[in-house]
């Protein structure tokens, strides 16, 4: 009776063990196929595969930021348009006196009104 529990104990280590190896083995040939000309090619596509994800990555992200930036610039355009609008408005409604306090660098000249000016209040 301690034969057979004996022996059939062994062989089932040895049938694990089996398996052990058969999967080792299968492993090994998965993960480092043997240097040929198809197994090189292969790994070649996998990475080409990876490079052209990564790739398609970066190109949906950088569309996506080129689109917030472009929004972006419009926004800070139209209030570049609005603040040139009333900068105009506002000099050629100013006095004189007003005029020559503000800082001479990058100031434009107001533009000379055409016809009657309306009183200055």
């Amino acid at each position: 009776m301690q034969t057979k529990l004996i022996s059939g104990t062994y062989s089932s280590i040895m049938n694990k063990q089996d398996l052990l190896r058969e999967v080792v083995v299968k492993y090994i040939d998965y993960f480092y196929p043997v240097a040929s000309g198809t197994s090189a090619v292969a790994i070649d596509n996998k990475i080409e595969q990876a490079m052209d994800l990564v790739k398609s990555h970066l190109m949906f992200a950088v569309r996506e930021e080129v689109e917030v930036l472009k929004e972006r610039i419009a926004e800070l355009m139209e209030r570049i348009n609005q603040l040139e609008v009333e900068n105009t408005y506002l000099r050629a409604h100013a006095s004189q006196d007003t005029l020559a306090q503000l800082p001479a660098a990058g100031v434009k000249p107001p533009p000379q009104p055409q016809g009657p000016q309306p009183p200055v209040s």
